[in-house]
């Protein structure tokens, strides 16, 4: 059932406000509007999925959220902390402090075995997970010395969350985390998004273009031509593992 508005539940604070976002790329002597005036609530501990067509805004949205992009106009605020404005370090310790990023592909070094890529994260994190720990909550804890060539494609994704969430970040940004993964592949690292944010009360927000995945959500925000298209909420949260597609 769609929601008149954007506004998170009452039940829990914002962690996420923003009114009016506006993103305009220049692309030689086109304007490209990534963003036209986009308002959202984000509550603390909320499941969002994130559907809509490429090139509708999606990615640029979790950029701006995630501190790696900043709006033409508008504004947004992270708890106490308004982003809009902030300087690029300031940026750059929200990023380090509070945001894990997961993408498609899983960046991950190739000389580092499992443990060293997550202790990359844990080394520069005031109050980290162990790796050992953040290996054993995406279920490799079995794996801590194997490279990224010796992993399957869902190992190595998982060991890219395994890294985002070892700085215990309040929010956990993904865009198409499943993206380059097989059907059950990719409804193993679902659950683990899944488990991370019922689990550790993180945050999630996931971008995809598989309308499945939506039924895991608390709420679906529907993106076209950079607006917000439609809202829904979920009445029931499905499992991973009641997913099909």
């Amino acid at each position: 059932m769609s929601e008149a508005t954007t506004t998170a539940p009452a039940a829990a604070p914002p962690i996420f406000v923003a009114r009016g976002l506006t993103k305009i790329y220049r692309m030689g002597e086109v304007d490209v509007h990534a963003l036209r005036g986009v308002d959202l609530d984000v509550a603390a501990g909320e499941f969002i999925v994130l559907l809509g067509p490429s090139g509708s805004g999606k990615s640029t949205l979790l950029n701006i959220l995630g501190g790696l992009d900043v709006p033409t106009a508008g504004e947004v605020r992270f708890l106490d902390h308004t982003l809009t404005g902030a300087t690029e370090a300031e940026l750059t310790r929200y990023r380090r402090e509070h945001v894990g990023f997961v993408f498609q592909f899983y960046n991950l070094i190739p000389s580092l075995t499992t443990r060293e890529n997550v202790a990359l994260v844990t080394d520069i994190s005031e109050h980290p997970m162990a790796p050992e720990e953040a290996l054993e909550w995406v279920g490799l804890g079995e794996r801590l010395d194997h490279f990224p060539s010796q992993l399957s494609g869902g190992e190595q994704q998982r060991v890219a969350i395994a890294r985002a969430i070892a700085k215990r970040p309040q929010v956990l940004l993904c865009d198409e985390p499943t993206g380059a993964l097989d059907y059950e592949t990719g409804k193993l690292v679902l659950d683990v998004i899944a488990r991370i944010n019922a689990e550790l009360g993180t945050t999630a927000i996931v971008i995809t273009h598989n309308a499945a995945i939506a039924g895991m959500a608390d709420r679906v925000w529907r993106f076209a031509n950079g607006r917000m298209a439609g809202i829904e909420r979920n009445p029931r949260k499905l499992s991973a593992s009641e997913l099909s597609w």
